[in-house]
């Protein structure tokens, strides 16, 4: 099952409010907060590609980048257990921590059909 959309090279995540009784959801990825929300399913897909082609335009005529930029580094909290396992790995294949984490990452993406 797949709970977010695709379009243009971004993702909108879905939710829905019972209370409302609406569909809504945000763009991720982009250096601003930019939601969308529809009735129906149609209606929020629709919604959602106005949203990002409104966001895009508006990012062009401001002359700003509209991706948000990433450092290329973050924290990753795992158990001892695993920070052992994998630190061994590490020596075992002559790489350091870093390089096993940095693969591992690399097949997941690629591979992103066997998460779930």
């Amino acid at each position: 099952m797949k709970n977010y959309l695709e379009y243009n090279g971004y993702i909108g995540t879905l939710e829905f409010s019972a209370d409302d009784k609406i569909f809504f959801g945000k763009i991720h990825g982009i250096t601003d907060l930019v939601t969308f929300e529809g009735s129906s399913v149609t209606e929020l897909e629709e919604s959602f590609k106005e949203a990002v082609e409104d966001y895009l335009g508006t990012c062009k005529l401001l002359n700003k980048v509209p991706d948000k930029t990433y450092k290329g580094s973050f924290n990753v909290r795992v158990s001892q257990e695993l920070h052992q396992k994998i630190a061994l790995l590490a020596v075992k294949k002559g790489l350091n921590l870093n390089e096993i984490v940095k693969e591992a990452i690399s097949y997941i993406v690629k591979h992103e059909e066997v998460l779930n």
